[in-house]
């Protein structure tokens, strides 16, 4: 049996909870104008039955780590479990099958360069059913990580967006993640609503240090709060990836314009046979095509343009293993 939509208010929750994952059920309660009971209801609801998770994750750009996106061609029967094995990576996101179940797309960003060179150089070139592998380095993000699809999309007004935002204002000085803070990133990663006494017995720090430290690396943009859901419970039953040729010249241009389409959940320039890659999400086949040959086809600057729609996505930020 399918699932039933999203209703106005499972919207309004998700769009507060994109702005802050950490926000009080009552601050949004009381910027929804409902109660705290309603809102923790809610999101009980849409743990549970519509793939809601928040987490904690580290800004691997404002970091300064390096990001790939990786096509790997496939033999049709190898390709999904090649896909459930990179999705058991800590080092891995956004993975989905495309081209009809022959492609697995990945993003991958490597701890150390060891791990890159693990991966690239040792394991794939080694897995069976794997015909062709290609490594494209993301250059620069356009839109994506901090910054949700939802903030184009979601039900919220100006200015109930702004109530919600978090009272710790970014400072613009980045707070490296050290070793140190391991355990306290591992526990956000499980859970990004982890109460700071879960957090403290994790870190075996006090309260306050633990809100401390975690309000200064939220506020330098090195972790933020993210939240993955069923994107079908919207309404938006298609997804594809773009791979994207650009003139050199209008390469930011054409970068900077699709980070303003509601349709672009993620958007970077990349190293490799094509210059941008994005995502793209709409209703169905029908408005995919309206916007590949509307919105981007009338892009200056855009050469050429492969779509791989996903056949299925197995991990967005976080591996959930399927339930049996």
């Amino acid at each position: 049996m399918e699932s039933p939509p999203f209703d106005e208010l499972d919207l309004k929750l998700l769009h507060a909870l994109e702005v802050d994952g950490r926000a009080p059920f009552s601050r949004i309660a009381a910027v929804l104008g409902v109660s705290d009971q309603t809102v923790a209801r809610r999101y009980r609801k849409l743990v549970a039955e519509g793939g809601l998770r928040v987490v904690g994750l580290q800004d691997s750009q404002r970091l300064g780590h390096d990001h790939w996106m990786l096509r790997l061609r496939c033999a049709p029967e190898g390709a999904e479990a090649i896909a459930t094995a990179l999705a058991r990576r800590p080092d891995t996101a956004w993975i989905g099958l495309t081209s009809g179940g022959t492609e697995v797309v990945c993003m991958t960003v490597p701890r150390t360069r060891g791990d890159h060179d693990d991966l690239l150089l040792g394991k794939l070139p080694r897995t069976p059913h794997i015909v062709e592998i290609r490594a494209l380095q993301t250059l620069h993000r356009f839109f994506g990580g901090p910054a949700g699809w939802l903030v184009k999309n979601g039900p919220l007004t100006a200015d109930q967006v702004a109530a919600l935002h978090p009272l710790a204002q970014p400072t613009g000085d980045l707070v490296r993640v050290t070793p140190d803070d391991a355990a306290l990133t591992a526990v956000l990663k499980r859970d990004g609503r982890a109460g700071y006494l879960e957090l403290q017995r994790a870190t075996g720090r006090s309260e306050s240090s633990v809100k401390r430290r975690l309000d200064q690396l939220i506020a330098s943009g090195s972790l933020y709060i993210d939240i993955e859901y069923d994107t079908e419970r919207l309404g938006f039953t298609n997804g594809a990836v773009l791979w994207i040729t650009a003139a050199p010249a209008a390469l930011d241009t054409v970068g900077r314009a699709l980070a303003e389409h509601r349709e672009i959940a993620y958007a970077a320039a990349t190293a490799g046979p094509s210059n941008l890659v994005a995502t793209v999400v709409t209703r169905d086949t029908a408005d995919l095509y309206a916007y590949i040959s509307g919105k981007l086809g009338r892009l200056e600057g855009v050469q050429h343009v492969e779509t791989s729609p996903f056949m299925r996505k197995v991990k967005q930020l976080t591996y959930q293993p399927p339930v049996r």
